[in-house]
């Protein structure tokens, strides 16, 4: 009688398997740790103030908007290094005609560098401190508020220096007041889901209008601007690791598949839903990234996001089913019907991560200074959010423990069935029992790094937007490679293992006594024809 591979598979073999699978997935963390720079790099900077001489500001349409640039090219604007300089009394200057510019990348040894496409993505935000003064003190008994009015413009490097063409335009609002000083929040300015062009150019000013009280606020200091881009270096070794792993696992897909059908049987629901979370798994993996660096897609961003979520939504509905064919009843098992439940809860809790998500950066889409993050409700509910995610997330991988905790509980229970068996089946059942705790360890293992991943990369993408500067986890490009590999060498593994082995084992595991009547017993959910193991898991104990 043939059962799978995790079954039949000799001992020397399947070390031999798990040794390089651990010497694979070691790899992968050894390449984050060695080879890969930090995921991420945080340029600060001071935005440079220029004074607009012209009054340009008042123009209202949007093919007028005038680029201010602060360094490099004939049209470079009329800098001072601070409010107190002469020429700001002398000339008569008003708040409406400061503007603070900065180009990125900010120049190194006095010489201009450019963006590179493999930069990915890029986070603007703003860091305020405002003085208070009793000149232009904001009424105490109401909130203070600012309002930024941006412009984002970009060239390449064989345009003209002064052919800055326009990207997005907005104005975002946030203050907050602390003793003598106006603390605001590490504002969000803008996110682009590309780097296409070379250069970029910020220009932000603050409007004052008599008739209103927005902008009164105090002495203006300065303004920061810090950006935060993936790293060129690391985005290569994710390409790389991702062109490497999109055959691998593709490859054992299909074998996999294929061996599930010459078995001229119908599929069960455990080879079903490993065969789903191997195609979300090779969708994951397809590395289209690398167009970015021929074709502008701000939209890569978000497609990462949905896959990373189908890929989320699949795993965590495979262990539940997976580890639940071991737990339910004959009945129950081989229908999806019976994990209706756990399944809805799952799906509906990522459902809620892709309009979190849709609402955000699908808006950014159109304009890449929109943030939910600016308005006080919009703030509160996506750090609510967040916050609920990861205790979900936290309660996911309880509730898996203790499903676990079920299964092996009923195969300990049960183990006086093995008593009756003679000496040679009784080992050869208590080493699949061995390779099938081994397998619910790895599995629970697994669960905890992805939900840890989960955890860190929402806080670690978040504290940036919420404006808190002291709260941030940090995770190393070993972990991120480490896990994304985990995952592949996790699935790989599962697909070897649970494919349809075409060993038989029955006659060798014969009694000499003809008058033996035992049952063969397997770990796995398949029909009975081939396998009884998840039949010893879930009928009644012996007295």
């Amino acid at each position: 009688m043939a059962g799978v591979v995790l079954e039949t598979l000799s001992n020397k073999k399947l070390t031999i398997l798990s040794v390089s699978l651990i010497i694979i997935l070691t790899v992968f963390f050894l390449i984050g740790g060695l080879v890969a720079p930090a995921p991420n790099s945080v340029i600060p900077s001071i935005a440079i103030k220029c004074i607009d001489l012209e009054q340009v500001w008042q123009k209202k349409s949007i093919k007028d908007i005038t680029a201010f640039v602060p360094r490099g090219g004939k049209k470079q604007c009329h800098v001072v290094n601070s409010f107190h300089d002469p020429a700001i009394e002398s000339e008569h200057i008003d708040a409406n005609q400061v503007v603070f510019a900065q180009i990125f990348p900010l120049p190194r040894d006095d010489h201009f560098l450019d963006m590179s496409r493999w930069f990915q993505n890029m986070i603007a935000v703003v860091d305020i401190s405002v003085k208070f003064s009793e000149k232009n003190a904001y009424p105490e008994e109401r909130e203070p508020e600012m309002l930024l009015a941006a412009n984002l413009f970009y060239r390449d490097k064989e345009d003209d220096e002064d052919d800055w063409k326009l990207l997005a335009s907005s104005g975002r609002t946030s203050l907050k007041s602390e003793g003598n000083m106006y603390k605001c929040e590490l504002l969000p300015l803008f996110e682009l889901g590309s780097v296409h062009y070379d250069y970029y150019l910020i220009n932000i000013r603050l409007p004052v209008h008599v008739k209103s009280e927005v902008n009164h606020i105090g002495e203006m200091e300065d303004l920061g601007i810090i950006v935060i881009f993936q790293n060129g270096g690391f985005t290569k070794v994710w390409f790389s690791i991702k062109t490497a792993l999109f055959p691998v696992v593709l490859g054992v897909l299909i074998w996999f598949w294929r061996r599930v059908l010459t078995q001229g049987r119908s599929t069960n629901l455990t080879e079903r839903t490993l065969f789903a979370l191997g195609v979300v798994l090779s969708i994951m993996n397809c590395p289209v990234e690398w167009l970015t660096l021929v074709v502008n897609m701000p939209f890569m961003m978000l497609l990462n996001d949905i896959r990373d979520g189908a890929f989320y939504a699949m795993l965590l509905s495979f262990w539940i089913i997976f580890v639940g064919e071991h737990m339910l009843d004959q009945l129950d098992r081989n229908r999806l019907a019976a994990y209706w439940k756990h399944l809805t809860v799952v799906l509906l809790a990522c459902l809620a991560l892709l309009i979190f998500d849709m609402s955000e950066r699908g808006r950014q889409l159109v304009n890449p200074f929109y943030s939910i993050w600016y308005s006080p409700v919009g703030a509160a509910a996506a750090f609510g959010f967040i916050i609920v995610a990861g205790i979900a997330a936290c309660l996911y991988f309880v509730f898996l423990c203790y499903m676990v905790f079920k299964v092996l509980r009923n195969i300990r229970s049960k183990r006086t069935k093995l008593l009756h068996m003679s000496t040679l089946r009784r080992k050869y059942y208590l080493g699949l029992i061995f390779r099938f705790k081994f397998l619910m360890a790895v599995t629970l293992l697994c669960a905890a790094l992805t939900v840890i991943s989960f955890i860190i990369g929402q806080v670690s993408e978040g504290h940036w937007k919420w404006g808190d500067k002291d709260v941030g986890l940090e995770y190393t490009s070993a972990f991120l490679t480490g896990v994304y590999g985990m995952w592949n060498v996790y699935v790989i593994a599962l697909l070897s293992l649970y494919a349809p082995s075409h060993k038989k084992f029955t006659s060798e595991l014969d009694d000499t006594d003809s008058n033996s009547r035992e049952e063969e017993v397997q770990l796995t959910q398949l029909p009975s024809e081939a396998s009884n193991l998840a039949s010893f898991i879930t009928k009644p104990a012996a007295d």
